[in-house]
């Protein structure tokens, strides 16, 4: 599949702060290595894109690690399952790439059948230890009433896993022994946790005004998934418009959400 390129967008400045810190303290300081863990390819693109655009243009590397291939979505009954599978990792690769993120990790679990198995909180377990990550980015594991779709089982299992994984699986050297025996993986402890998809828990906002087009662009590489593009687009500037209100920022803004923890 074709990879989707960047187009052209309007000037993007230095980190801004986020609301809900210190003012001297933008969300990059100190901050080197994000994992962003997501049940589905374009996960991701929604919950956080253009905060992540953000991010790796201050230099923070940032890593995905994608829990399903997304077999089960799309609407073409024509295309065998395991082929919607590959197709929808070269989407999410694409889609990366448009915010500067170039390392993935696929785990490659049945879309639609996830669950908070002991294998799943040792598979997130492991991609922490060997990213070591200074914060991790997960979904909701909380069933949003409001907005149902946001709830797919996935994203709840994948959401409560990631967090089992920060603390206390991935800091604890007896908890999946095999990390450390056999793979040699030594524990690792991530400062801080970042859940997105939660908006009546939302903590800090990171203002993406700079980068809003560019978390469209990436949503616009699920080809597969997403036909007619109008609508979406519409309904993902109103969120961030949205949230750039209860952000406090001016007329014309956009934001991302989140609810941080600190792990550390």
């Amino acid at each position: 599949m074709e990879g989707c390129e960047r187009s052209g967008s309007g000037p993007r400045g230095s980190p801004r702060t986020i609301r809900g810190m210190p003012e001297s303290l933008p969300d990059t300081e100190g901050i080197e290595r994000v994992l962003i863990v997501v049940a589905h390819p374009d996960d991701c693109d929604f919950g956080c894109a253009a905060t992540t655009a953000r991010w790796t243009e201050a230099g923070v590397e940032v890593t995905y690690c994608i829990v399903t291939d997304g077999q089960a979505g799309g609407s073409d009954r024509t295309i065998e399952r395991q082929r919607v599978g590959q197709i929808r990792r070269a989407e999410q690769r694409a889609a990366a790439k448009v915010v500067g993120v170039t390392d993935l990790t696929f785990l490659g679990y049945p879309d639609g059948e996830l669950t908070v198995t002991h294998e799943l909180r040792r598979d997130i377990s492991r991609v922490i230890r060997q990213k070591r990550p200074d914060r991790v980015l997960a979904q909701s594991p909380e069933r949003n009433w409001s907005r149902l779709f946001a709830s797919h089982p996935d994203h709840l299992a994948a959401a409560e896993a990631a967090i089992c994984a920060v603390y206390p699986d991935s800091r604890n050297p007896f908890a999946h022994l095999e990390l450390l025996e056999h793979e040699g993986l030594e524990p690792h402890t991530v400062r801080e946790l970042w859940i997105m998809g939660s908006p009546e828990r939302v903590n800090v906002w990171t203002d993406v005004t700079a980068t809003a087009d560019r978390k469209l662009e990436a949503l616009r590489c699920h080809r597969s998934q997403y036909q007619e593009w109008a609508p979406l687009e519409e309904r993902v500037r109103t969120w961030l418009h949205s949230a750039a209100e209860s952000a406090g920022l001016g007329d014309g803004a956009s934001a991302e959400g989140f609810y941080r923890v600190d792990t550390g």
